[in-house]
């Protein structure tokens, strides 16, 4: 299993309120591409940030825990997801800490 971390995803743009916790969800790649890389921005921006996969890649089929540790309480993420195809696939308010997991699959 990979284990991915976001380690400061837009922490400059948000202050960190004392009850805020890091977000994790389960990253499945349902397709039968590599996924090349992978960013999730909150909702209530416009930027995405640093590539969460970084020199990784998650193969097709594979899975692994996402950790977007930017001191926010934020759940609605704008998630998109490159593939080594060069195929794009931008997936816009996931509410991830109701799903706790986003799975990638074949349109």
């Amino acid at each position: 299993m990979i284990r991915l971390v976001a380690a400061s995803l837009l922490s400059i743009a948000f202050a960190a309120p004392a009850f805020a916790e890091d977000l994790q969800f389960e990253l499945t790649n349902g397709t039968s591409e590599v996924l090349d890389q992978f960013y999730a921005s909150p909702s209530n921006t416009n930027e995405w940030g640093e590539d969460i996969l970084g020199q990784d890649v998650l193969g097709a089929g594979e899975s692994g825990t996402v950790t977007i540790a930017d001191g926010s309480d934020q759940c609605e993420y704008d998630l998109r997801s490159v593939f080594q195809s060069g195929e794009e696939v931008v997936n816009q308010a996931a509410n991830l800490c109701e799903t706790g997991s986003y799975t990638l699959t074949e349109e």
